[in-house]
């Protein structure tokens, strides 16, 4: 038997973060884009315990300013593509305001510690998210365009082979047959048991 799953990464971390630092027995509040303000000073001790627990979790504590910024930018842009509805603003307008700076410095900013664009993080961010919505099979591809604020089928198709390698009907056919293999092979080995 197999079990697909949907996970939503902020709110994950978020729950994790919260348990981590009631355990710790920290006194705080949980701010947006993954900042804790503490409401007394810890010590470096504690910080160290913190840290090397939240590393368990494959969550990080990020000591600087930049890597904090190109931290919240990221979560913007995920926040941002992956909504539930579509949200009828430009990419870049939506991130200047949610973070409050001109998006020509947090693009600059971006570039310059991300090694990649925004524009391309937010491309594979779509395509990451349509690789999920195929996954699901619930919606056409006409749908998940739609849903991901492109202008037609043939430009997410043309941005999903750019990056995949392969167009979105050869992803969902490739699924297909990967499905229809294991169900094959639980079938044979239940029949064998």
């Amino acid at each position: 038997m197999k079990m697909y799953v949907k996970f939503d990464f902020n709110a994950l971390c978020k729950k994790v973060l919260d348990e981590k630092l009631k355990e710790h027995g920290l006194k705080y509040r949980l701010l947006n884009f993954g900042e804790v303000e503490f409401y007394e000073p810890i010590t470096q001790e504690q910080h160290n315990l913190f840290k090397k627990n939240l590393e368990d979790y494959g969550i990080e504590i990020i000591e600087s300013q930049k890597t904090a910024l190109i931290q919240k930018i990221k979560d913007a842009i995920v926040e941002l593509v992956f909504s539930e509805n579509a949200v009828p603003v430009k990419a870049s307008i939506y991130i200047a305001e949610k973070l409050n700076h001109s998006y020509g410095y947090l693009s600059n900013l971006f570039s310059e510690v991300a090694y990649t664009s925004i524009e391309n993080f937010i491309i594979q961010q779509k395509i990451e998210y349509a690789k999920e919505l195929i996954l699901n099979n619930k919606q056409s591809l006409t749908e998940i365009a739609h849903k991901l604020n492109y202008s037609s089928v043939a430009h997410l198709s043309t941005q999903f082979k750019n990056t995949t390698g392969i167009t979105p009907s050869q992803f969902h056919k490739i699924i297909i047959k990967r499905r229809k293999i294991q169900t094959l092979a639980v079938n044979s080995k239940t029949l064998y048991e």
